[in-house]
């Protein structure tokens, strides 16, 4: 029995330990987990033995089916499934034939190098087939990539967490209850049927609470939600065992796609109890660790983790996504981004204790394979993606664009053709939805609201493209992006739509034009003589770009010696104030602005040739 005054000791010690932890991430920029590892190490039984898990052994897999509950919600409900199109089929492969070939790879290695049984080697492959939502998320948020990619890599690591856990209980049945066949496919078509159904319907009730139903203030909206999650979980174990978390998972993308007044303030709510219950369960686990599960495992095991992070998770990665239009380089980011997070560490340890209970050799084995993964996934990911993501050039510009009519959608979507990040923000809940549909980062709201701005990314945005048809609107917009965020004025880009008001853009030095002034311009331009404009008749298929030539690879080099794609042609080159027509001799200078006709398709890696 534990004494009251001894659980609250503890509670306390964890929080500590989580700030501590916070902290030294915030300082080193090494993923939060990492830390708790660590700390979870020096408290434990094989160091200082202030903390040993083992005295509370029999509530410990209640304490890790709360956290996990917690955790896989709020994965969940970051997603909001509006913003799946575009991804939402490379998503789909990558959490079913990516798993599934993940899991026959890992299988197979860990038999042949660490000489364990089949089947548990098919338990260890089975657990860490998923990638950590938990560490997946702060890594790319750090990096600031594609958001594309980064919406691939977030989607993946919730759904996977929950397949993964679908499969390691598969196979454990089979360890223990030696199923197969036809068996095997109905255990797996009741706990996904299970996990869908049950979770559907808590997110379908709580919605319609929240959308239609009784009215609610905002301070029992948090335990209404939490209650439901917890609901959700044990009602799913219940029918269907080990279908808890997908069952939670579902809930949580439910809620997080749909717009209710509560939304951010459980938002809020969740992530800061997810980031709780991570250091509950990261901290508790690693004090179990023993050192001689390591030790016993040496260095075959550093070599079986580094071929599942660099060998079968490209193989899973390419197999399962080579029908899709992401590049070759953002699939090999997405390759080298695979760290394991939370749920493998949990249920390991579950599945671990469950093992040693019905006299199962290999129990202990897979708790220090899994902890090894772990730590050596997130070490590799963390400290390297940003400078994967800098060779493989696949970091681009921060772009925002408010307005997200047909010019904004228009630029929107040119933009993201060319590889730019780009987000648009919008009041109006059918021009989201416009964008939404083309796979652009929307933000409904209002963009005079400084938390609009932010949620959209403004902070990272190198370009302000303001499209609005309301001119005093777009003005002051661009006065809040100068005065709050220290844009210049080079830096904003507006769309004005009266002539008369263009003087008050331009006496801020903002960048401005009139759609009117220069459709005359341009009609007037094509009449009477071959100009630019009339030659250039390239329609949707085209693209007129301006690039600032920085790159130090094609600084001092001819024009001819650049090879540049065969659809493209360079016509001018801007040179301080002068221009200069592009000819095969001309020698490319630092900070020229060269003026290049090409098809879409190429507009990303030409503007890569140029600018860096």
């Amino acid at each position: 029995m534990i004494e009251p005054i001894f659980l609250m000791e503890i509670i306390v010690a964890l929080l500590v330990l989580s700030m501590l932890a916070q902290v030294l991430t915030h300082y080193s920029q090494i993923p939060f987990i990492i830390f708790l590892f660590i700390e979870g190490i020096i408290v434990g039984p094989e160091v200082l033995n202030l903390l040993n898990p083992a005295l509370y052994s029999d509530v410990l897999s209640a304490i890790v089916s709360i956290c996990v509950s917690v955790i896989v919600f709020d994965g969940g409900f970051q997603i909001d499934w509006k913003h799946m199109r575009g991804v939402k089929k490379s998503v789909i492969k990558l959490s079913t034939l990516g798993v599934f070939i993940t899991f026959i790879g890992i299988t197979i290695l860990t038999h042949l190098l660490i000489n364990i049984s089949l089947p548990i080697a098919a338990l260890f492959g089975a657990l860490v087939t998923a990638t950590g939502p938990s560490v997946v998320g702060p890594i790319i948020r750090n990096i600031g990539i594609c958001h594309r990619v980064a919406k691939i890599l977030e989607f993946e690591s919730v759904l996977n967490d929950a397949v993964s856990v679908i499969l390691t209980a598969l196979v454990f049945e089979w360890i223990t209850a030696e199923i197969s066949g036809t068996g095997a496919v109905l255990f797996m078509l009741q706990r996904v049927g299970m996990g869908l159904i049950i979770g559907s319907l808590c997110g379908f009730i709580l919605r319609w609470f929240f959308t239609r139903g009784i009215s609610i203030s905002k301070q029992p909206a948090r335990l209404f939600t939490l209650t439901f999650i917890f609901a959700c979980y044990v009602l799913s174990e219940t029918i269907g065992n080990e279908s808890g978390i997908l069952a939670v998972a579902v809930f949580g993308i439910i809620m997080g796609s749909t717009e209710f007044p509560q939304k951010k303030m459980i938002e809020e709510f969740n992530n800061n109890l997810a980031v709780l219950m991570i250091s509950l369960i990261f901290i508790l686990l690693a004090a179990m660790l023993k050192f001689w599960y390591i030790m016993e495992i040496g260095l075959k095991g550093i070599a079986l983790v580094l071929l599942i992070a660099l060998f079968v998770r490209p193989v899973a990665v390419f197999i399962s996504m080579r029908s899709s239009k992401i590049s070759t380089k953002e699939k090999m980011f997405i390759s080298f981004v695979g760290p394991r997070g939370v749920v493998p560490t949990s249920i390991a340890t579950y599945f671990a204790i469950k093992l040693d209970e019905m006299g199962i050799a290999g129990g202990q084995t897979i708790v220090g394979l899994v902890f090894l993964t772990v730590i050596i996934t997130v070490f590799l990911t963390g400290s390297m993606s940003k400078k994967v993501a800098q060779i493989l050039e696949i970091i681009p510009m921060e772009i925002l664009i408010i307005g997200g009519g047909k010019i904004g959608r228009i630029l929107a979507e040119r933009f993201d053709n060319r590889g730019e990040n780009v987000s648009v923000i919008d009041i109006s809940e059918e021009e989201c939805n416009k964008c939404r549909e083309l796979g652009i980062r929307t933000v409904q709201g209002n963009a005079a609201d400084i938390s609009v701005l932010k949620k959209a990314g403004i902070e990272n945005a190198k370009y302000v493209v303001v499209t609005t048809k309301k001119d005093d609107a777009n003005l002051l917009f661009c006065q809040i992006a100068k005065a709050k965020f220290g844009f210049k004025g080079e830096q904003l880009i507006v769309r004005v739509n009266y002539v008369e008001n263009l003087p008050a853009f331009w006496d801020l030095g903002i960048r401005a034009m009139s759609t009117t002034m220069t459709t005359a311009a341009v009609m007037e331009n094509m009449i009477g003589g071959n100009n630019l404009f009339s030659m250039c008749e390239i329609g949707n298929k085209g693209n007129i770009m301006e690039v600032r030539v920085t790159n130090p690879k094609v600084v001092g080099k001819a024009i001819k010696e650049i090879n540049f794609p065969e659809k493209s042609l360079m016509v001018m080159i801007q040179r301080g104030s002068e221009s200069l027509i592009a000819h095969s001799n001309l020698i490319l200078e630092y900070n020229d602005i060269a003026t290049i006709i090409a098809e879409k398709s190429s507009g990303k890696s030409i503007a890569d040739m140029l600018f860096r």
